[in-house]
């Protein structure tokens, strides 16, 4: 048995393709032997991958499968909050881009929302709960420092008898909801996959205290189901992520809802994460591919959305760095953009005038590329993780017949700060992913005054933390909405399930 084990690890080194060979023999012929090798650690690591992969097929073509995007029934115009804000016309429609902000009165919550979005993944997609093996949360909207979001969601599932499913919340800001993805990504990809689905569950409320910043505020959530030969495909080994130490946006009042904010700071980060993350994705393509990768490989482009005219500034901000990438040649010869070629990349990052032109160059192509995904994002606000996802998702129905084998951008960014930029294939036309209808629930929506989203706010605020509260908000919600029933003296929250 020494002999053999021996054998196997030596010539299984150079030879990997010989040691399933090895593998089928000893199994066949010596089976107790093999198990006995095997256990005293005797076989080489090359063995173990080949016989793991003679004995279960790997997974391919891993990405979306079917998505939920859930938003609260009530939302306000922002122009009518500009009104009541006594700001000048514009300020926050045309200045951020927005046109609505969905919200939440003291009824709903972070685990309502997911319970939401999860429940009615399942019925809407006919999702048999017990196939799903991974459950993944990315939020950063915390209710208890212990007690996760996906533990509560487990209601959905231990009913049907399902309670061996891996995963559980993950938090950095926004970016908290890209993370949670990778996560179910990397599982069905490897060793540990069982063959099953995973459900990546990306979303907040986000609120802000009275001010500049309330405005850019929304609630949202988006719930996804991963597995292989999906209609969305992540492209393999084209990812571009950045990571440093910034305090551009917090939370270290664990007592209140609310962030600490530092705008200016946050808008630099998020530029200089972009830049930082679109070299290193170009970096990946042109060695996957062998060739120059230009913004033209981007048949679409869909970014994280605190507010829509940043999303627009940094669709612009690419094309400047794909001009700096191709030396201002080609398609860009012409360029306004020459008379800053010489500019330190790092000067750039609040020049007004590069902006400027870039943008007044980019306007057709944001057009086409980039405002298709910003449907639901401009309508409800910043739902922080889900923000990204909830502008593939417009993407993937608002151009349902035109997507077939279009590849589509993503940029995440989560303050702190943690970002990200990588894509997917679209493998699919027609109505893949229209079961939610989340367009047309958009229409069906009902239009609250700002005096009644005010109150909403101040009465989340006043009974943020209180122990034991019985809700008092009268929201009314779309069919199959989880609701906050209660909280008793061990701050334990019960929910119901509107009809």
């Amino acid at each position: 048995m020494e002999f053999l084990g021996w054998f196997l690890v030596k010539f299984s080194k150079p030879h990997p393709w010989s040691s399933i060979a090895i593998f089928i023999f000893l199994y066949l012929s010596q089976p107790k032997m093999f198990r006995a090798i095997l256990s005293q650690g005797k076989a080489s690591a090359a063995t173990r991958s080949a016989c793991r992969s003679y004995s279960s097929k790997k997974a391919g073509d891993i990405g979306v499968l079917a998505m939920e995007t859930y938003f609260p029934k009530h939302y306000v115009a922002q122009e009518d909050l500009e009104k009541f804000d006594g700001i000048p016309e514009g300020k926050y429609t045309k200045g951020l881009g927005q046109l609505g902000m969905s919200f939440c009165d003291d009824r709903e919550d972070m685990n309502s929302i997911a319970l939401t979005a999860v429940h009615n993944l399942l019925d809407n997609y006919n999702i048999d709960p017990k196939s799903i093996g991974r459950l993944e949360v990315g939020t950063e909207t915390i209710l208890d420092k212990s007690k996760s979001v996906k533990s509560t969601l487990m209601n959905l599932f231990d009913k049907h008898g399902n309670t061996d499913i891996e995963g559980i919340d993950t938090t950095n800001a926004c970016y908290g909801g890209t993370s949670a993805l990778f996560n179910a990504l990397q599982w069905v990809e490897s060793s540990y996959w069982d063959g099953r689905n995973a459900i990546v569950v990306a979303g907040d409320i986000a609120v802000y205290d009275k001010g500049v910043a309330r405005p850019t505020g929304g609630a949202g959530v988006v719930a996804m189901l991963i597995g292989p030969n999906a209609p969305v495909v992540f492209e393999q080994g084209l990812r571009g992520t950045y990571m440093e130490h910034a305090w551009d946006f917090y939370k270290p009042n664990l007592s209140s809802e609310y962030p600490t904010v530092d705008g200016k700071l946050s808008n630099d980060c998020y530029i200089r994460a972009l830049d930082n993350c679109f070299e290193k994705y170009r970096q990946s393509f042109e060695r996957l591919h062998g060739r120059q990768f230009t913004l033209d490989d981007f048949d679409y482009c869909a970014f994280h959305s605190p507010y829509s005219k940043l999303v627009q500034k940094s669709w612009a901000r690419m094309y400047y760095l794909d001009y700096l990438n191709r030396n201002g040649s080609g398609a860009y010869s012409g360029s306004a953009l020459s008379e800053f070629r010489d500019i330190p990349r790092h000067e750039t990052y609040n020049h007004r005038d590069v902006f400027k032109v870039a943008q007044n160059e980019t306007a057709d192509s944001y057009n086409k590329k980039v405002l298709p995904t910003l449907t639901i994002p401009r309508n409800i606000g910043n739902s922080y993780c889900g923000s990204l996802y909830a502008g593939l998702n417009s993407l993937l129905v608002s151009e349902e017949n035109l997507l077939d084998g279009k590849r589509v951008g993503m940029f995440s960014y989560g303050s702190g700060l943690a970002a990200s930029l990588f894509s997917v294939i679209v493998n699919t036309n027609g109505e893949t992913f229209r079961n939610s209808r989340p367009l047309e629930r958009l229409s069906e929506r009902t239009k609250a005054t700002p005096e009644v989203f005010s109150q909403a706010l101040q009465l989340r605020e006043d009974t943020h933390t209180i122990s034991p509260y019985n809700p008092v908000g009268v929201q009314t919600y779309f069919p199959g909405t989880y609701y906050l029933t209660g909280i008793d003296d061990q701050f334990r929250r019960t929910y119901e399930r509107s009809d």
